[in-house]
């Protein structure tokens, strides 16, 4: 990478950081997606809000690893980390108000995103990917010996969320439980888009092209991207209390493997270095894994595997990638 086109990449005019009207119309479109999916699926209102919540964990992914580069398949790690505190501080501390219990989640996710990122950064590549391997399984191990904080292997249950700002129950339909996860998530959005947008975004992504240059200059690449990995951390945490808050119940999945490398693959599917992207890519994934495996119990995980196939070899962007990049194409062509 030249050094202009580095130095463009943390000195972008103050203009470009700011919400401009493709923002405006990506949040509309996305409470105009909620909206619709409130009055289109009322019986499932579950799984609407467990996609927000997992898209959470994907935001904060893509920011470690589409915008900075890091390599990482222990992210579940931070997400677990938020739904196991706002889900202790409940069940046995008796602290049920859900903005309390989000304000735990946030911290635990924080904190675990500042752990993760202090022995994951130590290494580049594919030691990166071994390391956040032997850390979520540390995690996970750990929350399964805990049992008498945790609940171990039956979960951690007891969890009761007191009514929203006191007004508004969490009912057993999980009307205000998805409100409540819409409302996050445009925030969570529109914090994150300042941030990839702002001068630390811009050197988080030249750290990712050439973090040598980047050192030559004087900036210390370790340490911004630590940063990012706390503001993963507590981004991961949020959906993380948004998920123990909704479901009432945190088991050992939230800190599963096989949860980090589902929200890779969504990533991917969507498009990495991509707020939108990742957006894009857990709810295609979500709703294509739920339609057919309803369809086809027993297939179903072939039907998935084709459709990452045709996606990484047909549209190697991601989704979203892809499909902005054509109408760009489009653009320039008119």
């Amino acid at each position: 990478m030249s050094m202009t086109t580095t130095n463009d990449l943390i000195a972008e005019r103050p203009a470009k950081h700011r919400f401009g009207g493709g923002d405006l119309i990506g949040l509309g479109v996305i409470l105009a997606l909620a909206v619709i999916g409130y009055f289109l699926f009322p019986n499932n209102l579950a799984l609407l809000t467990r996609i927000i919540a997992i898209a959470l964990l994907v935001l904060s992914l893509d920011l470690v690893t589409g915008y900075c580069g890091v390599a990482t398949l222990g992210h579940a790690a931070l997400f677990g980390a938020g739904a196991y505190a706002a889900g202790i501080v409940s069940a046995h501390y008796g602290i049920n108000d859900p903005i309390a219990m989000l304000a735990f989640g946030i911290v635990a996710g924080a904190i675990a995103g500042l752990i993760c990122g202090a022995v994951i950064l130590r290494a580049h590549g594919l030691p990166q990917l071994v390391l956040s391997i032997a850390l979520i399984h540390l995690f996970h191990e750990f929350a399964n010996k805990a049992s008498s904080w945790t609940g171990g292997s039956d979960g951690l249950s007891g969890i009761a969320p007191s009514a929203l700002i006191g007004l508004y129950e969490f009912d057993l339909w999980g009307r205000t439980a998805y409100v409540f996860g819409v409302v996050l998530l445009v925030l969570v959005f529109f914090i994150l888009r300042l941030i990839v947008r702002s001068p630390f975004g811009m050197l988080c992504r030249a750290i990712k092209e050439d973090p040598i240059r980047i050192r030559s200059m004087g900036a210390s690449p370790k340490a911004a991207l630590m940063k990012m990995y706390i503001i993963s951390g507590a981004v991961a945490g949020v959906g993380g209390a948004l998920n123990a808050i909704s479901t009432q119940v945190v088991g050992l999945d939230s800190l599963s493997f096989t949860m980090s490398a589902e929200s890779l693959v969504m990533l991917v599917l969507g498009g990495t270095g991509s707020l939108f992207g990742a957006l894009t890519g857990t709810i295609v994934f979500m709703f294509f894994e739920d339609v057919v495996s309803a369809a086809n119990p027993f297939h179903w995980l072939t039907m998935v595997g084709a459709l990452l196939i045709a996606v990484v070899l047909f549209a190697p962007k991601g989704l979203f990638g892809t499909a902005a990049a054509f109408v760009a194409r489009r653009r320039e062509a008119k």
